[in-house]
């Protein structure tokens, strides 16, 4: 079976694609199939985040390209910038996973979260799609097509306690 291990920053081939959805993705010990049926073991570092067109590369050097599967969703659509603002609080003050579009959410389907946002005026439509949520402020960068690859936020390696009695 073909184990896949390693991310890899490009190719000059792909040699086959891993289709999944976001919950899959999120796993870092996975037995999954690829888009020609063969089976395969995916054994990432625990945490990482599989993004929808990473690279990974085989035990026998082959590369798999990742793509994100369509997955029941809602899009969270707002009359204004303000409005649309208000409703990614409410979803993170619930600590909802949500993408960020251009004037858009997105969200995994959930009818309590659609009454919500319902309720705070927002228009929430059904869809199929795929679904790749913000990685959140400590969780590495979510990359989008031409960024550089860097946090969201800085890292706390460790904090020092300043007391008033220490030497400066």
């Amino acid at each position: 079976m073909l184990t896949l291990h390693t991310k890899v920053n490009q190719a000059d081939r792909i040699d086959g694609e891993l289709i999944l959805p976001y919950e899959l993705r999120e796993k870092s010990r996975l037995r999954a199939t690829l888009s020609s049926g063969e089976e395969v073991a995916v054994l990432t570092v625990r945490g990482t985040v599989l993004r929808d067109g990473d690279l990974l590369k085989g035990n026998d050097s082959r590369i798999v390209k990742v793509s994100a599967a369509p997955e029941a969703t809602y899009r969270v659509d707002c009359v204004s910038p303000q409005a649309l603002l208000r409703c990614a609080f409410h979803l993170g003050n619930r600590h909802t996973q949500a993408q960020v579009g251009d004037g858009w959410l997105r969200i995994r389907r959930d009818p309590v979260l659609k009454d919500m946002l319902t309720g705070l005026g927002a228009n929430v439509l059904e869809e199929q799609a795929p679904f790749e949520p913000e990685s959140g402020a400590y969780g590495g960068a979510h990359h989008h097509h031409g960024d550089a690859h860097h946090p969201l936020a800085p890292i706390p390696l460790r904090q020092k306690i300043h007391r008033p009695g220490d030497a400066q």
